[in-house]
């Protein structure tokens, strides 16, 4: 089989076992009784990772890399601008704070968006589409911080005082 091919495959294995798993809102709409819904969003919980191993494995070392290189150049792309300013900074936080508003109102005080609400859904989608989209706003420099959160191997460094000393008198 040539390279080409097994790329093809592999891809199609990734996308297409990732794409399963949203499948379960149409089981859920299904008439199967519980026991078949409940086994067949077993199987559809663990299809991502598994399709992901198997295309791994059907491209090879060499397609995978071409693979993730291609995926990393295109993420690069979209990724927000670096330097952002104090304004756009503050807002950006206060985006990607604010969801947690509804989230605490419906853990603290249900009865101000009970469960029969027609607003609670809409309320929830609103407030994570307001967070990711403050993520966006707080710019590359914020990703950069926040991927060295989830770093073993990262470390604080010292902001310099406005002296020119990083170690400024208190």
């Amino acid at each position: 089989m040539h390279a080409r091919t097994k790329l093809k495959i592999g891809v199609a294995f990734i996308l297409g076992s990732n794409l399963l798993f949203f499948t379960s809102a149409w089981i859920a709409w299904m008439p199967w009784p519980a026991a078949v819904k409940a086994a067949i969003w077993s199987i559809l919980f663990f299809t991502p990772e598994v399709g992901t191993l198997i295309g791994v494995a059907v491209m090879g070392r060499e397609n995978y890399e071409l693979f993730r290189l291609k995926a990393a150049a295109v993420l690069r792309r979209i990724k927000p601008a670096g330097d952002v300013g104090p304004a756009r900074h503050r807002a950006g936080l206060v985006m990607l704070l604010a969801p947690l508003v509804p989230a605490y109102l419906q853990a603290f005080k249900p009865e101000w968006l009970p469960d029969g609400s027609p607003f609670r859904w809409p309320a929830m989608v609103a407030a994570h589409l307001v967070c990711l989209a403050g993520l966006f706003m707080l710019g590359g420099d914020f990703w950069d911080k926040l991927h060295a959160l989830f770093s073993r191997e990262a470390r604080a460094a010292e902001t310099p005082a406005p002296g020119g000393s990083a170690h400024a008198p208190r």
